[in-house]
C-alpha cells in the first residue's frame, strides 16, 4: 500500500537531520502507531508523507505509484492522503457541512450533499450539517475532523496526536469510536501519539522513532 525507502529530511535552520534513512512498508488496512520522545521526528514524518515537507533524499510509493524520489514530488492535494491534525483544524467560520465539503469541492452539489450525509452517518453525527465547530464538544469536533478527512476516500489516513486535546474521561470512548470507524472502512492509517495506550490498544504495529531513527518495531499482527 505505502512504501518509504531511505527518507531523509532536514529543516533549513537545523544542525542535523530530523529524519535519517527512514524505511517502512504498510499493508492495505493496517494501522501503524508511531511513538517516541518529543522532537524525535514523529510529526515531521507525517508531514513528509502528506507532502507538506519535501525530503532531501529517499523514495516513497503509494499503491506502486512513485510520489517522491529524486525526480518526482507529487503535490499534497494529488496524493489521496487524508490528515487529522492535533487541533482538528476545522474552519471556525464554516458549518459542519461546509467543512466536510472543503475536500470534495470537485463533486457535483448533489454528490457533495450525499457524501456529507454518508460520512456524518458513519461518525454518528447525522443532522449536524448546519452546526458550527464552536457548537460542538471536543469529541464531536474530533469526529467531524475525521469525517472531513475520509470524505474524499483517501488511500491513507494520517492522525497527528489525535486525542491529545480530549479530557481523560472522554479519551477512551472517543478513541474506541474513532478506530471502530477506521476499521469498518478499512483505511490504512498512520497515527502519531505520545500515549502508549493509543498505540497498544489500536495499532497492528508500533514503531519508535528517536532522533530521526527507527529504534524499535513491535508487531501485533502475528
Amino acid at each position: 500500500m505505502i512504501e518509504l525507502k531511505d527518507i531523509t529530511f532536514k529543516y533549513n535552520n537545523a544542525n542535523s537531520e530530523t529524519l535519517k534513512d527512514i524505511s517502512l512498508e504498510l499493508e492495505a488496512g493496517e494501522v501503524l502507531a508511531i511513538v517516541g520522545p518529543s522532537g524525535g521526528g514523529k510529526s515531521t514524518l507525517l508531514r513528509v508523507i502528506a507532502g507538506l515537507e519535501k525530503p532531501q533524499k529517499g523514495m516513497m510509493k503509494l499503491d506502486g505509484w512513485i510520489i517522491v524520489d529524486k525526480h518526482t514530488f507529487v503535490k499534497p492535494e494529488k496524493r489521496g492522503i487524508g490528515m487529522v491534525f492535533q487541533d482538528y483544524a476545522l474552519f471556525p467560520h464554516m458549518t459542519v457541512r461546509k467543512n466536510i465539503e472543503f475536500g470534495i469541492s470537485k463533486l457535483t452539489n448533489k454528490l457533495k450533499k450525499e457524501r456529507v450525509k454518508e460520512v456524518l452517518s458513519l461518525v454518528n453525527l447525522k443532522g449536524y450539517e448546519n452546526r458550527y465547530p464552536h457548537e460542538l464538544s471536543g469529541g464531536q469536533q474530533q469526529r467531524i475532523a475525521l469525517a472531513r478527512a475520509i470524505a474524499p476516500n483517501p488511500k491513507i489516513l494520517l492522525l497527528d496526536e489525535p486525542f491529545s486535546n480530549l479530557d481523560s474521561h472522554l479519551l477512551e470512548k472517543v478513541r474506541n469510536e474513532l478506530f471502530a470507524i477506521i476499521r469498518d472502512i478499512g483505511t490504512t492509517t498512520i497515527m502519531v501519539t505520545h500515549n502508549p495506550e493509543d498505540a497498544k490498544t489500536q495499532a497492528d504495529r508500533i514503531i519508535s522513532i528517536k532522533k530521526g531513527i527507527v529504534e524499535e518495531v513491535i508487531d501485533y499482527r502475528n
